[in-house]
């Protein structure tokens, strides 16, 4: 398993995203692209199962429809405007043939109530075995990093997680913030929330990401406690 490109590679928070180019849109993918920037990235299903590039449950504050992503088929999405240069919500398969393996992506499963481990990796997969770039798996949810895992051993895992109140609730807040079934994972790399990373005594022996960084400032103390960063509202 490559590393280099967590370690080495800035990675652009969900592209390079503007007021001109929406975040999660093939503008701000193809402009993070041209600075040779990593990607991150997020997925989640359609009605219909399809994989979709897409952060929110709800499309509300993206398009100002108030419906989740997970109530639409891609047919109803695709006509929703992302605003900027006439941005749409990408299909996943869409994305990976844009990029073309022309830059790493870390790429986030989405927290989708009764989608199992195992149908979302399968789905991913199905898309990325002919990909041939660079690419590493990410989760808040462990069950999602783990059947990944299990699939393809060969590419890097890892587990989200943030100490910010909120997040989530009950025991999947303390999973979140402890991430106490690492033991169980065994994640290749973990990606915290920079703040909270600051903050916090995390242990663990393999490859630190932060979350969001968004000035030299903010970069400096980041990559004090952690091996590289994901990256919005400025250029490192």
């Amino acid at each position: 398993m490559n590393s280099n490109f967590l370690r080495n590679t800035p990675i652009a928070h969900r592209g390079l995203h503007d007021a001109q180019r929406p975040e999660n849109s093939m503008p701000a993918f193809l402009a993070a692209i041209e600075r040779g920037y990593a990607i991150e990235t997020d997925v989640r299903f359609t009605k219909d199962r399809q994989l979709v590039v897409f952060h929110d449950d709800t499309l509300l504050r993206m398009t100002g429809d108030p419906r989740s992503v997970s109530e639409c088929t891609y047919g109803e999405l695709k006509e929703l405007s992302l605003g900027g240069q006439n941005a749409h919500i990408p299909l996943f398969s869409d994305f990976l043939r844009e990029v073309g393996g022309r830059v790493p992506l870390l790429i986030e499963i989405k927290n989708m109530p009764h989608v199992k481990g195992k149908e979302v990796a399968a789905a991913m997969y199905a898309l990325l075995k002919d990909h041939g770039g660079e690419y590493a798996v990410q989760s808040f949810d462990p069950f999602y990093v783990r059947a990944y895992k299990k699939l393809c051993p060969d590419v890097l895992c890892g587990v989200l997680g943030t100490a910010e109140k909120g997040a989530a609730k009950g025991v999947k807040a303390h999973v979140i913030k402890h991430m106490s079934l690492n033991f169980w994972v065994k994640p290749d790399f973990i990606s915290y929330r920079k703040e909270d990373l600051l903050q916090r005594k995390i242990k663990f022996k393999g490859i630190r990401l932060a979350w969001v960084v968004r000035s030299p400032e903010e970069e400096r103390s980041a990559r004090a406690v952690a091996d590289n960063i994901i990256f919005e509202d400025y250029l490192p």
